[in-house]
């Protein structure tokens, strides 16, 4: 309810446009509309299909679902539902590696425990990071799930026959500035080409996995082709001044009230 009562105030309120009215914008076949919203969703988890894209139809709001290539119909997870798990669901007594000290019993202390954990994880190069979660995970003593709550490929190509925009968001799912040069180009250039090996014609437009961007990434975006490419940083973009590979999105999460998010799109 909390979802749909957004997305009917952002219909009756702004000019919600797709991934390629502003791909015509930046490249200055058309120019946007007053109030311009584009509507953007990450990791393509299955709630997407579920939740979301059926209230953005009933409204005929377009989307666009970045989508972690190495993740549909795989075994693979998102790190920090690993970790998620670790902590929250384990009933072990857990030392922390490291400085992280020990895991609380109460599910305040736990929950401050896996801030540290997160925070920890994106200071680390990626396979230190990596490292850290399967150290963590292995010492709650918990399996993952059969399923990884991401959308498998079927479901994508039916979104994406029904109008939902998909496009990349790397394969894996790293903090680019946390990888290697070469890591950073296959990672970009693999999303890209597994997006259109499987679904069809696919705008070159990436989402930075957790706004992990820094200058070499910024570099192979540009140089695999990509027109667009969006941080996590908070805010709006004027594309007549904004450099295209580090566009600012408004993140709405589980806390964010009808209100809050009015107030943000002032």
């Amino acid at each position: 309810q909390g979802f749909a009562a957004q997305m009917e105030h952002v219909a009756r309120h702004c000019r919600c446009v797709s991934m390629s009215d502003v791909l015509d914008a930046v490249s200055g076949k058309a120019a946007l509309p007053p109030r311009a919203v584009l509507i953007t969703f990450d990791d393509a988890y299955r709630d997407f299909a579920e939740h979301a894209w059926p209230v953005m139809r009933r409204l005929g709001l377009p989307a666009t679902l970045f989508v972690p290539t190495a993740f549909p119909d795989q075994p693979r997870h998102f790190w920090w539902d690993r970790l998620h798990r670790a902590v929250m669901r384990s009933d072990r007594v857990l030392a922390l590696p490291g400085t992280l000290g020990r895991l609380g019993d109460t599910e305040a202390e736990r929950r401050r425990s896996l801030r540290r954990l997160f925070e920890k994880v994106k200071s680390l190069p990626h396979t230190e990071a990596m490292e850290l979660v399967d150290v963590v995970s292995s010492a709650a003593g918990l399996t993952d799930p059969d399923g990884n709550g991401v959308l498998g490929w079927d479901d994508l190509t039916r979104l994406h026959a029904e109008g939902v925009t998909l496009a990349p968001h790397t394969r894996t799912h790293p903090l680019l500035n946390r990888l290697a040069g070469d890591e950073i180009e296959s990672e970009i250039r693999g999303s890209l080409d597994d997006l259109r090996a499987r679904v069809g014609e696919i705008p070159p437009v990436l989402a930075y996995p957790a706004g992990g961007v820094d200058e070499r990434a910024v570099f192979a975006v540009r140089n695999a082709g990509y027109a667009l490419a969006f941080t996590t940083v908070r805010g709006t973009n004027d594309l007549r001044v904004a450099g295209p590979f580090r566009l600012r999105r408004i993140n709405v999460g589980a806390r964010t009230t009808l209100g809050l998010l009015r107030a943000q799109l002032l």
